[in-house]
């Protein structure tokens, strides 16, 4: 079992959490080829800002004291060997008065976060810091971007697609809205589904997208037509969950799809071509409570209700590494950094964990593997040339 990552809370149940696409967002700084007074010495440049999160959450509309916030927060470097962590100290914090952050969705190309509370949703915007200070990010509500989100309920799914262009949320009264980003034309619009949308997930080419529901098949929504495509059926019992489109060593895709069928979670995939089954494994025995695809494609992580998560390679589904009670509530997010290197895991006891998918280093190991193997192979070879006049020279 591999070693708990290190872990942060920010007084808060976090509901919602994403990476930052900081290359979008936060400028280089000056490097002394762009300097253009010769004359001057260059201002040396400042490294690279760690890595960020967005976290969302809060403690809702009750009198409980706790707040509704969002958060940025950034990687700390730590020491040398030990396991990546969150700082304590947030870069940001901009509370949500009396609406709680339920569900979040990071545009990539650095548009800013799209949050769904309770009554609708709201994008948050960044903005340059005043100061020399040029790894701060401070956020701002814009008021008027997402009009025709403004009251629409509580969107319990929220998603860009990769390029950014394309908008999706699922509503918890069903209604599907998809939209053209950032212009907020209508692409597909599903008002009168009569069961709540509980996921949804784009194709890493923007042609599907693909919406799961508390009941009833998935469906596969062809992106340039605006038509239903196809409908993925549930076999007898199964409850689909998540679903996350992945890209494959190939350049083709596959669909996964989380299902509980009686006491087990399992992972099913789909051939995106014909829409049909190409495998299913069971991988747990609580019920799966998040779920993530790393942007390579080789991994996928679950989180379950008793709030440990795993990792298992995409190709046979097996458990590469396993956090138990990474979290002592409810795993609530899931979600891969965009090097697939670390996976970021939230849950309602107001903790955000980072944990490291990296395989162990053993480079030391094979390369003296390598050499005794070379020395020995000498040594067999010496014996077989010499072996009379070795044996020649033991005692008669």
């Amino acid at each position: 079992m591999a070693p708990r990552a290190g872990g942060q809370t920010y007084g808060f149940p976090i509901y919602c959490a994403s990476w930052l696409p900081l290359a979008h967002i936060i400028k280089p700084s000056p490097s002394a080829d762009d300097v253009v007074d010769t004359d001057a010495s260059p201002a040396p440049s400042s490294p690279p800002p760690p890595p960020m999160v967005a976290l969302g959450g809060g403690g809702g509309e009750g009198r409980s004291g706790v707040p509704n916030a969002l958060v940025v927060a950034a990687l700390d470097p730590g020491a040398a060997g030990a396991p990546p962590a969150l700082s304590p100290e947030p870069v940001f914090r901009l509370g949500t008065e009396e609406q709680v952050p339920y569900r979040m969705a990071v545009h990539p190309r650095g548009d800013g976060v799209l949050c769904a509370f309770p009554n609708g949703c709201r994008l948050v915007r960044w903005e340059s810091p005043e100061g020399d200070d040029q790894h701060s990010l401070v956020l701002r509500s814009d008021q008027e971007a997402l009009v025709k989100l403004n009251d629409v309920g509580l969107q319990l799914a929220v998603s860009f697609s990769g390029e950014g262009s394309i908008l999706a949320t699922g509503g918890e009264d069903g209604h599907l809205r998809v939209f053209k980003w950032p212009g907020m034309e209508t692409v597909i619009e599903e008002p009168n589904a009569k069961t709540s949308v509980k996921d949804l997930s784009f194709s890493s080419d923007e042609m599907f997208l693909v919406v799961n529901r508390s009941s009833g098949p998935s469906r596969v929504w062809d992106l340039k037509s605006s038509e239903a495509l196809a409908n993925l059926p549930r076999e007898q019992g199964e409850i689909f969950g998540f679903c996350r489109f992945s890209t494959k060593s190939d350049n083709s895709q596959i669909l996964f799809v989380t299902a509980m069928q009686g006491d087990y979670g399992k992972i099913i995939s789909w051939n995106t071509s014909s829409w049909t089954r190409i495998g299913s494994k069971k991988v747990t025995r609580d019920v799966i409570s998040a779920f993530s695809v790393s942007p390579d494609g080789t991994l996928l992580a679950i989180g379950n209700i008793e709030g440990s998560i795993s990792v298992l390679g995409s190709r046979d589904m097996r458990v590469v590494l396993t956090v138990k009670k990474a979290h002592l509530g409810i795993v609530t997010t899931l979600v891969f950094s965009q090097d697939s290197r670390a996976l970021l895991s939230t849950s309602f006891d107001s903790t955000a964990r980072v944990t490291s998918t990296e395989s162990p280093k053993s480079d030391g190991i094979s390369l003296w593997s390598m050499v005794l193997a070379i020395i020995l192979g000498i040594l067999v070879y010496y014996y077989m040339q010499h072996k009379e006049d070795l044996l020649a020279m033991l005692p008669q």
